[in-house]
């Protein structure tokens, strides 16, 4: 697996991570057995970056993560993220006294005394991001972090941000069919010295082997409610991206890693996470750094999937809470 800087001073990391959302069931029903071996899966690839979050299962996919580590003696470079307090109602905490509770319910969880990496899942707009990053300092300075990320911010709240202390690294949505951090996000990343880290690269399932049916989603899967998995959008974005499909099998590469390696080229300092819950996904796209694209594959791919060809917007209204909007 090939290597990339987790932002300026940060430590290397593989090319891909693994985004540990599915752990915790949010696209469909997995057990902890499951989860475990597709650990095993990323680690047998080169996997070295495991991205989780204390609202995934609360503290599920941290659990299995530090399971992990204890059960196989094994471990990896380690990002989770706090700051969504889930209700009801939904609402976001960037307090001091918030996010010191949640990291060391994380850390308790993972089995460590520190992470390498935490994220604030979603800015709190009351509270200045010079406040928040204050705070992340000082976790900084006391050990228990190496570096702070912001998740789903705009350019402008990076670079207030980045002029209080270094960040690490900026994740946001970003695939084929979602397209905004093109709009600012990736070069300022690229500005300052900041890893950006797309999630969700494979368009939660989109840009797999096999389509989705959102008729056999579970009941709290969390494309039930997103507008691009609902009709008409659905049908419109399937057979936009059935031809992309085509292209990669063409070339004798798996839909996924074709997908994964559009994302990879698009600048060096992007590590990609993307998700899933068995190793047998897994191993579909762990070998797209090994995928290299020409000037002819990228005309190509642009002339299928233009940017903006989804139908429907990437969140609900109710998903879009404190994501923010910057074009």
């Amino acid at each position: 697996m090939k290597q990339r800087q987790l932002g300026a001073g940060g430590p290397m990391v593989s090319a891909i991570g693994l985004g540990c959302m599915s752990f915790a069931g949010f696209f469909g029903p997995t057990d902890e057995e499951t989860s475990l071996r597709c650990l095993d899966a990323a680690h047998d690839a080169g996997i070295t970056f495991l991205d989780t979050s204390n609202l995934y299962g609360m503290g599920l996919s941290e659990q299995v993560i530090g399971t992990w580590r204890r059960s196989r003696g094994k471990d990896a470079v380690i990002a989770t993220k706090a700051g969504i307090v889930p209700g009801p109602p939904r609402s976001f905490d960037n307090s001091e006294a918030h996010l010191r509770q949640e990291l060391e319910k994380s850390l308790r969880l993972l089995g460590r005394d520190h992470v390498e990496l935490f994220y604030i899942h979603r800015r709190e707009a009351a509270r200045p991001i010079e406040e928040v990053v204050g705070t992340l300092k000082a976790f900084i300075d006391e050990g228990k972090i190496g570096g702070y990320g912001l998740s789903e911010v705009a350019p402008s709240t990076l670079r207030r941000a980045h002029a209080v202390h270094p960040c690490m690294a900026v994740q946001s949505e970003y695939s084929l069919w979602s397209r905004q951090p093109e709009l600012g996000l990736i070069e300022a990343c690229a500005d300052l010295g900041v890893a950006f880290v797309p999630f969700s690269p494979l368009a939660r399932g989109m840009f797999g082997e096999h389509f989705p049916d959102p008729a056999a989603m579970a009941e709290r899967d969390f494309r039930r409610t997103n507008p691009r998995f609902q009709e008409p959008n659905f049908s419109y974005n399937t057979a936009a991206i059935r031809k992309f499909k085509d292209f990669a099998r063409d070339r004798g590469w798996s839909v996924s890693a074709a997908a994964l390696a559009w994302v990879l080229d698009r600048g060096a300092h992007l590590i990609p996470i993307p998700g899933t819950r068995t190793a047998e996904h897994l191993v579909e796209w762990a070998g797209a750094c090994e995928i290299t694209l020409t000037d002819a594959d990228r005309a190509e791919i642009a002339s299928l999937l233009p940017a903006g060809f989804a139908h429907g917007d990437r969140y609900s209204d109710g998903q879009m809470a404190a994501a923010e909007r910057y074009c």
